[in-house]
């Protein structure tokens, strides 16, 4: 277990909670794009890998600002 996660991203826990929330509601909502992709696949061809790729730039960047 980190015990000094919270400080090694700088966030406060409401701030590191708000995040997790906001990440969450974004997978769920790209589980659903993807399955609906699976079952209509003309459809919604890029949405979730786009979305996923600008996912991986912003957490990316986001641990390389941590270790800052």
């Amino acid at each position: 277990m980190n015990f000094n996660h919270l400080n090694e991203v700088g966030e406060t826990y409401w701030e590191h909670l708000w995040c997790t929330i906001k990440y969450s509601c974004l997978f769920i909502g790209l589980s659903i794009v993807i399955l609906i992709h699976g079952i209509f696949p003309f459809i919604l061809t890029n949405t979730a890998s786009d979305r996923i790729k600008v996912l991986h730039h912003d957490l990316t960047c986001r641990k390389t600002e941590e270790t800052q």
